[in-house]
């Protein structure tokens, strides 16, 4: 791997790049605009997808001319004749043509090696395999109402480079970071000043062979740092609290206790606390905490920390987050109709998730679940749906199939007690879904699974959830 510690943007002016997976969001779209504006001789997009199916995306493209497209297939000339290869995170650094590039002495390297290459300003990075977007959005909000000039990262469909020519020395990042963004960062050695780690469970062992493999990229995000930075861990979690004990920089702890963690913030009872050079203080009670389910405890303190490490005080902390709208797709309440509650939380792609979803809820739950798998195991789902919900409506995938099996492992009479129903679009789950409903109850969307196979992305998924919800 050839590092890219050194590069400066001039580095692009009349280089031939190639953007090896253009993918279906903002991510590509975003790199192949950064290269042009920084002046590429020529970008070449190479994707393993049609024209038809990258329809969207390259209509945003349509401007730009020097860019050549290479669709359905890959040339090996393009990996080999190329000044770079910016490849897609969610291409495995393993992959044949990645080896060829580096075989032939071209660096491989992603949006986000370079954006820290570059970047002038400090970064908080956020990291977890739940979590992540909520708080990365929630420290924005906190930074920002405070009056700092907030940069969002990586936080939603949106490209990252483009965004560095809007950082000034005044600028503070917000960088959500996939474990996939964050394998690239061993090849340049860095690491964000603030690192916040929310949790880690078994996730992606479609794409990673082990969880010590997928554990291994999330640790990049502190690795590197240097002895004045900051890591902010979460210290019920135990993969995590044995990750970062060998982190360079000063750990910094939250959780449901004090144990001795030194400063920190805390759960006791239905109040939030902070410490602060050993002094105790009230964060926020509960009750004036606007985001549903316990699982948003832990990421209001992770925030909380992030905001105090920039030098907030706790009462700017808290006004940011009694303030917060909350972010789309996760547990978003959709509409209220005949006394049933529609919620979406389209982003719980693992069964974790999904349980936590459930938890969130006193109310009678009828639950829309079910989708792709990634090597995923789906038994403490399965108990879970059993106990906490009153009515089950899976989507189609492998995912589904494998929950059913642990469903019926732990029930063997459960479809003579309780029909499994699975459909293969969203529609018909929202429809069967609110048949079965009684004023007071919960029609929820936390499928636990991935959405491959019926929808484009989770989402698209979302988006058809929340269509048909409307359309009732």
């Amino acid at each position: 791997m050839v590092s890219v510690y050194m590069i400066q943007e001039s580095f692009f002016n009349n280089k031939r790049i190639t953007v090896f997976g253009l993918g279906m969001n903002m991510g590509g779209i975003g790199t192949v605009k950064f290269l042009i504006e920084q002046g590429a001789r020529e970008v070449i997009v190479t994707d393993i997808k049609s024209r038809e199916e990258l329809g969207s995306a390259l209509e945003k493209l349509t401007k730009y001319k020097n860019v050549t497209y290479i669709l359905g297939q890959h040339r090996p000339e393009d990996f080999v004749r190329a000044d770079m290869v910016i490849k897609n995170p969610v291409i495995p650094w393993t992959n044949e043509y990645v080896k060829l590039a580096e075989k032939n002495t071209v660096p491989v390297v992603m949006d986000s090696s370079i954006f820290f290459s570059l970047c002038k300003a400090p970064i908080i990075g956020v990291t977890g395999t739940k979590g992540k977007t909520t708080t990365a959005t929630l420290i924005a909000h906190i930074l920002e109402k405070s009056g700092k000039k907030v940069v969002r990262v990586g936080i939603g469909q949106i490209g990252v480079l483009p965004l560095l020519s809007t950082i000034t020395s005044e600028s503070i990042v917000v960088f959500e970071l996939s474990s996939w963004r964050l394998s690239a960062l061993k090849y340049i050695k860095k690491s964000p000043h603030i690192a916040v780690f929310t949790n880690l469970y078994p996730d992606h062992l479609n794409y990673y062979k082990s969880m010590e493999s997928y554990a291994a990229d999330k640790r990049n995000i502190f690795l590197f740092q240097k002895e004045n930075d900051r890591v902010i861990a979460n210290a019920e979690n135990e993969v995590v609290r044995n990750l970062v004990q060998d982190a360079p920089g000063q750990i910094v702890w939250f959780g449901s206790s004090d144990e001795a963690y030194g400063d920190g913030v805390w759960r006791e009872d239905e109040t939030l606390f902070v410490r602060q050079n050993g002094k105790q203080s009230v964060l926020i009670p509960l009750e004036q905490i606007p985001l549903k389910g316990e699982h948003n405890i832990g990421n209001v303190l992770a925030a909380a920390l992030a905001g105090l490490a920039f030098g907030l005080s706790v009462e700017q902390a808290r006004s940011g987050i009694k303030s917060f709208p909350g972010v789309e797709h996760r547990l978003e309440m959709i509409r209220e109709k005949n006394g049933v509650c529609y919620y979406d939380d389209t982003t719980a792609t693992i069964p974790e998730a999904t349980i936590a979803a459930l938890r969130s809820f006193s109310e009678p739950v009828i639950l829309i679940a079910g989708g792709s798998d990634k090597n995923l195991r789906f038994d403490s789902l399965a108990e879970e749906i059993l106990n906490r919900s009153k009515g089950l409506i899976l989507l189609k995938g492998s995912a589904t199939e494998k929950l059913i099996i642990a469903l019926r492992g732990q029930f063997p009479e459960l479809e003579r007690n309780r029909p499994i129903a699975v459909v293969e679009t969203m529609a018909k789950a929202v429809e069967m879904a609110s048949r079965s409903a009684h004023p007071g109850d919960v029609i929820l969307l936390s499928p636990g699974a991935t959405s491959f196979g019926i929808f484009r992305n989770e989402f698209d998924r979302g988006e058809q959830f929340r269509k048909a919800v409307e359309g009732l």
